[in-house]
């Protein structure tokens, strides 16, 4: 059994956000992060090896410097990396980034009961699009919205989180499971991981690579290829300075009343 999981990273929120004059993200220009949800999803893979002893593949796609966060990913125990990078893939949105993440994990080789995770959605995009996705083009089941995973030979049963409850699946291998935060807390890199992390294999996909595949189409990758377009991308402007009412007595709170009146607010 092996257990691939996708990431990505994303820019960070905290932090300058730049636009291109195309409508998309300099990323070369922004400090990035893992994706959040991504990093449950990694936990939920590394908790399986820990019971079961299988590998785990994570997948990225994006430039070249995606090495490091597959490096930093290894650390926390991650088997083995694959790095898919090329110009032709640059500006994919999620309909593209799906076909090429699909044929890369195809290509490395699926197998029956060997188990894809992913992210809910990534920060920068918030579609959560990518993983059922992936599963469709794969032709695997899918649950999404993942909360908790229990494993019982080759079947998973999966409670989802809804927004009024929970509801339980049972699903067999090999499948696609899209992980949600509640689903489990993150672990730390290690001493013994991080020492060992660099000389973990690391695979890079470019074009020529994978452009025989059949989920490959040079018409439906990259910025030309993808169906969806960016009408207005900016950076939201800064929040004007709040406003403190000293006192908690009827004065202050009539005070307050009247601000929230003269704005129309109440």
């Amino acid at each position: 059994m092996k257990l691939f999981v996708t990431v990505k990273q994303v820019p960070d929120t905290s932090g300058k956000v730049s636009v291109k004059p195309d409508g998309t993200l300099d990323r070369a220009s922004m400090q990035t992060v893992i994706n959040p949800d991504d990093l449950n999803a990694v936990e939920a893979a590394l908790q399986l090896k820990d019971a079961c002893g299988c590998k785990v593949v994570a997948f990225t796609m994006g430039p070249p410097p995606a090495e490091g966060m597959l490096r930093e990913l290894m650390a926390m125990g991650v088997d083995e990396g694959v790095l898919i990078t090329a110009r032709e893939f640059g500006g994919s949105d999620t309909y593209a980034t799906s076909q090429i993440l699909a044929a890369a994990i195809d290509t490395y080789g699926l197998e029956a009961d060997d188990i894809v995770f992913s992210g809910r959605q990534a920060i920068d995009g918030d579609t959560a699009q990518v993983g059922p996705q992936i599963a469709e083009k794969l032709h695997l089941p899918q649950v999404s919205y993942v909360g908790a995973i229990e494993k019982n030979g080759d079947a998973l049963t999966v409670r989802r989180l809804l927004e009024d409850g929970y509801m339980t699946v049972k699903v067999r291998t090999p499948c696609l499971l899209t992980c949600v935060k509640e689903l489990n807390t993150p672990r730390y890199m290690n001493i013994r991981e991080i020492l060992c992390a660099y000389e973990k294999p690391l695979t890079v996909y470019d074009y020529d690579a994978l452009k025989d595949h059949p989920l490959i189409d040079a018409e439906t990758i990259g910025l030309k290829g993808s169906p969806t377009n960016i009408y207005k991308s900016f950076t939201p402007p800064p929040k004007g300075a709040g406003r403190i009412l000293e006192g908690s007595d009827r004065s202050t709170t009539d005070e307050l009343a009247g601000i929230l009146a003269a704005k129309h607010l109440i």
